[in-house]
């Protein structure tokens, strides 16, 4: 299978989960190109945005994990995949 590039976005409404999220994260590194973190704690709200370079298996094996915890609402996109005849 073929790794896209995309993106992964994570809402976190739940501070509590910030470490368990992070693992997930980290076990998962060797399909992150890059990461950007926004805190807010003034509103209780945190989001992380993850590049990857991943097959959808991939993905959907980390957004799964990510989107079952509470306070978690996690969206993601990959590029379509190329043919060579565009």
């Amino acid at each position: 299978m073929n790794r896209r590039i995309g993106f992964i976005g994570i809402i976190l409404e739940n501070h509590d989960c910030v470490e368990q999220v992070n693992h997930l994260i980290s076990e998962s590194s060797d399909i992150i190109l890059a990461r950007m973190g926004l805190p807010q704690r003034d509103r209780g709200v945190s989001v992380i945005t993850l590049v990857v370079e991943a097959t959808t298996d991939e993905v959907g094996l980390l957004t799964g994990r990510l989107g079952a915890m509470k306070g978690v609402s996690v969206k993601s996109g990959l590029a379509k995949e190329l043919t060579g005849e565009e």
